[in-house]
C-alpha cells in the first residue's frame, strides 16, 4: 500500500456548543490539516498522485473554511464545528475528488494547536 500526505493550514473561528468551558465562547484557531491518500497501485509515471493535485484539491476545500465563522457554514448549521467534524467534512470532500481516480482517503488529521489533534479515517468496519 502506498500513501501520499500533504499538510496545509487555515484560520477560522467557531463556537462549540454543549461542551462547557471557554470553548462555548467565540474563539479561533490556526488549524493545520494533513490529508493522506492511498492505493495499492502506482500510476504509469511511478507516482500515486501528483502532490500538486492533492494540494489543489485540499486548498479548494480549505478555502471554504478559511477566515470564516464555521458555525455559519451550511455543513455546520446542525453539526458542532469541532475538530472531529471538521476532519470529517474535509475527508468527505476529498473522498468525492479521489474516487474517480481509483484512490482512497487514508485519513485526515486536523490540529487545533501544536499539541491537540484529531484524526478521521472514514467509516471503517
Amino acid at each position: 500500500m502506498y500513501e501520499v500526505s500533504i499538510k496545509q493550514s487555515f484560520s477560522a473561528a467557531h463556537i462549540l456548543e454543549e461542551i462547557g468551558g471557554n470553548c462555548e465562547n467565540l474563539h479561533g484557531h490556526n488549524f493545520t490539516v494533513e490529508v493522506s491518500i492511498s492505493s495499492h497501485e502506482l500510476k504509469d509515471a511511478g507516482i500515486l498522485i501528483d502532490f500538486r493535485v492533492l494540494k489543489e484539491w485540499t486548498e479548494e476545500i480549505l478555502n471554504e473554511l478559511d477566515h470564516k465563522y464555521l458555525n455559519e457554514i451550511d455543513y455546520f448549521k446542525n453539526v458542532n464545528p469541532s475538530a472531529e467534524n471538521i476532519a470529517k467534512f474535509i475527508y468527505d470532500s476529498i473522498k468525492e475528488r479521489v474516487q474517480c481516480h481509483n484512490l482512497d482517503v487514508s485519513r485526515v488529521t486536523v490540529w487545533e494547536s501544536e499539541d491537540a489533534r484529531v484524526t478521521y479515517n472514514g467509516e471503517k468496519q
